[in-house]
């Protein structure tokens, strides 16, 4: 029985840790095309945002890398 909900829990974790990388890929994709449209502003709140709630995501590097890249603008 131990042995089950072990199981169980690895699972959902993973499936959880799956989800919340697709929903840093979207903010950062959505990010992105906010920065080519020269909305600077929203660009900055979603690579912010990443930062925020998925600090251990691939694209919170990138997000630290587009907001070095928009100072200034």
């Amino acid at each position: 029985m131990k042995r089950v909900i072990l199981v169980f829990f690895t699972i959902l974790v993973l499936a959880m840790s799956s989800c919340s990388g697709k929903k840093a890929q979207e903010t950062y994709e959505t990010a992105r095309f906010e920065e080519l449209q020269k909305n600077y502003v929203h660009a900055r709140e979603l690579y912010e945002k990443i930062l925020a709630k998925y600090p251990d995501s691939e694209y919170a590097k990138k997000a630290r890398e587009r907001l070095k890249a928009l100072e200034g603008k």
